[in-house]
């Protein structure tokens, strides 16, 4: 039986079709379902529809349930169409019709919503304190190489010199920025949509301020409809935040790829942290770069389609977001524990710019030393180009850029105040402190 089957059973190939991998992905949720029957007996008892007796031993069972799911006992058995029902059918086992009052005020619409909500910043809780220690890395990186100059390019040709101060503190800056988007992102998240029921409230006087503070939630999602329509428009949110950090990544390790390659030979790594070639004995490849590229230029485009021109109220095509979505968040943290082992890796080369292949990169040093000695910008560049073109051109090799930056002022002071700024605005703490008081552990 079905919690919703009334005299008549759905076709088997029906049910195995609409049921699909949910009572996979609900593995994902089943912590986040117990947080959130919690929260809501606490409430169904606040105004009446339970007794304080029927609250106790709820709760008790419940932070069993959790407990269980904590330890990885917890199993959806055969027959049992998802993790809320299984969870639901567990407690009328145990306590009869206490047990069934649990559903009181809900809809498995409203409690998908919210075990989703708690779900998503859990894991995006994951990915900050997994992009935080890249930033680190990548700025002390910055540090440790601030004088080791590299070409720049545009157009992948010659442009001006660079350094690994700038190449590591760029992508750090970036990250930085990233996580302005995973914020909001999490603010969206960080909303209450349980009392919403099937998208059009309920007629219990339900109190949803209250779950709203005891699930440690910054603010409701008012409006029942809309609370309803953020299913799919909070995933693609969600995704789009975390595409951002995929790019990052993605472009960090193209970069990567074509520095080690002996043409650039800018970097290298250790043996064990390169693959080789079954038949040429000298290769070293870059397979987890090229793997972590690929990984994040093939990100979640397909959540965006999946929720694409849908009417207002809840439809079956949402269930397929979970399976796009849920796996993506250890794919991402994979790939940022991989560059981090790379990166803290690394070897640098020396005086890579020493080669005269790159002497074309001090031309603009070359015309701006001219303009400091009197010199008008466009008879210093046709100058310079004069020379060039006559085979006459040969500069001085050194750089002095000292703007705010520049590879001589790499402001990763600054950089680090912008991250740690961001991260500030997470209130990871009170949501600890919501989650300990809900299962008792305070």
């Amino acid at each position: 039986m079905k919690l919703w089957q009334k005299d008549k059973a759905s076709l088997k190939a029906v049910e195995d079709f609409t049921v699909g991998r949910d009572r996979e992905m609900d593995m994902y949720l089943a912590s986040f379902d117990v947080l959130g029957s919690l929260a809501h007996i606490r409430m169904l008892e606040s105004i009446g529809l339970l007794t304080t007796e029927e609250l106790g031993v709820l709760t008790v069972e419940l932070r069993n349930i959790y407990q269980q799911i904590s330890d990885g006992k917890f199993v959806l058995e055969e027959g049992v169409e998802d993790v809320h029902s299984a969870i639901e059918l567990i407690l009328t086992q145990k306590l009869g019709d206490t047990g069934k009052k649990i559903h009181s005020g809900r809809s498995r619409n409203d409690q998908v919503l919210v075990d989703i909500r708690l779900y998503l910043r859990h894991e995006l809780r994951q990915v900050v304190e997994a992009m935080h220690g890249l930033f680190d890395l990548l700025l002390s990186q910055s540090e440790k190489f601030r004088d080791y100059l590299l070409p720049g390019y545009t157009h992948l040709q010659l442009a001006m010199p660079s350094s690994f101060g700038l190449w590591f503190g760029a992508y750090a800056e970036g990250l930085a920025d990233d996580l302005i988007t995973i914020e909001a992102a999490y603010r969206v998240v960080n909303k209450n949509p349980l009392g919403s029921g099937a998208g059009y409230g309920s007629s219990f006087p339900l109190n949803r301020t209250m779950t709203t503070e005891l699930l440690g939630f910054d603010a409701l999602n008012y409006n029942v409809v809309y609370a309803q329509m953020g299913r799919g428009k909070v995933e693609r949110i969600v995704a789009s935040s975390l595409a951002n950090v995929a790019a990052t990544l993605a472009k960090l390790s193209m970069d990567a790829c074509l520095f080690l390659n002996q043409n650039f030979g800018f970097i290298s790594f250790p043996d064990e942290l390169t693959t080789g070639s079954s038949i040429m004995p000298h290769k070293k490849n870059p397979d987890v770069f090229e793997l972590i590229r690929g990984r994040n230029n093939s990100f979640n485009n397909d959540i965006a389609m999946l929720t694409e021109n849908l009417p207002s109220g809840y439809h079956r095509d949402m269930q397929l977001l979970k399976e796009l979505l849920f796996p993506a968040f250890q794919n991402l943290r994979d790939c940022i524990s991989m560059m981090n082992l790379m990166l803290s890796g690394i070897h640098v080369r020396e005086n890579i710019l020493g080669d005269d292949k790159y002497k074309y990169l001090f031309s603009v040093e070359e015309v701006n030393r001219r303009v400091h000695s009197g010199v008008p910008f466009r008879d210093a560049y046709r100058q310079v180009g004069e020379e060039i073109e006559s085979g006459k051109y040969n500069p001085p090799r050194n750089v002095n850029h000292t703007h705010e930056g520049s590879i001589g002022n790499l402001c990763n002071d600054k950089i680090r105040a912008h991250f740690e700024e961001v991260l500030r605005e997470f209130l990871f703490g009170q949501i600890d402190d919501s989650t300990n008081d809900l299962l008792g552990y305070h």
